[in-house]
């Protein structure tokens, strides 16, 4: 019937993909589309996409982990005197190294003598150097405690404050944990929770 609307019919063709036949009433078909399963395709992509970030985000994570576990404590590295260099050996054989040991709110913060120096960072001495434990807070004092074996000459643990520093001598090579702690002179009462550094002592 002339001016009546074509009507659709759909089939498969040999491709597989749905086709979508514009026919007219009145004859055959005018034009053929294809119509791709865009559905399920981008289903697919999305998919992919998920799998791809899932995979993405487990790599970080279990890099995360890894350099967490490397980087926790370097004594328990094979080699943790490698990790020693320019920027964080203090000191030498004929100059000090001068540690300073602060109070900040509930903590105890550890600073060797070198240049750019973060709190509670691995440090490094030559055996032989002599280390200056010290406060720059003059109100304060402090304890430095490598448990039953100190690698510094006299042995034992060391206690100064902002008045009373401390000289020792590195004296055996290894890799060392120590536990510092701060408090307000006069007392023991108050004492910040101790920081878990570490150093180590080069032959």
């Amino acid at each position: 019937m002339p001016g009546s609307l074509p009507t659709l019919s759909s089939g498969i063709n040999k491709c597989g993909c749905d086709v979508v036949c514009l026919r007219n009433s009145q004859g055959p078909s005018v034009s053929i589309v294809t119509k791709l399963n865009f559905m399920s395709f981008r289903q697919q992509i999305e998919i992919r996409k998920t799998l791809l970030w899932a995979c993405v985000l487990v790599l970080l994570g279990c890099a995360a982990a890894q350099a967490q576990r490397k980087g926790k404590y370097a004594c328990e590295e094979s080699q943790p005197d490698s990790m020693c260099n320019t920027g964080n050996t203090c000191g030498s054989i004929s100059s000090p190294c001068t540690v300073d040991i602060t109070r900040s709110g509930d903590s105890a913060n550890v600073r060797p003598g070198v240049s750019n120096a973060k709190n509670n960072q691995l440090f490094c001495v030559k055996a032989g150097t002599t280390v200056v434990w010290k406060s720059s807070n003059k109100n304060n004092g402090f304890t430095v405690s490598f448990g039953t074996d100190s690698p510094f000459d006299p042995d034992g643990s060391i206690m100064g404050g902002g008045k009373k520093q401390v000289r020792t001598i590195a004296s055996t090579p290894g890799c060392y944990k120590y536990n510092a702690g701060a408090f307000r002179s006069g007392t023991v009462y108050g004492m910040s929770s101790g920081s878990k550094s570490e150093l180590v002592i080069l032959p």
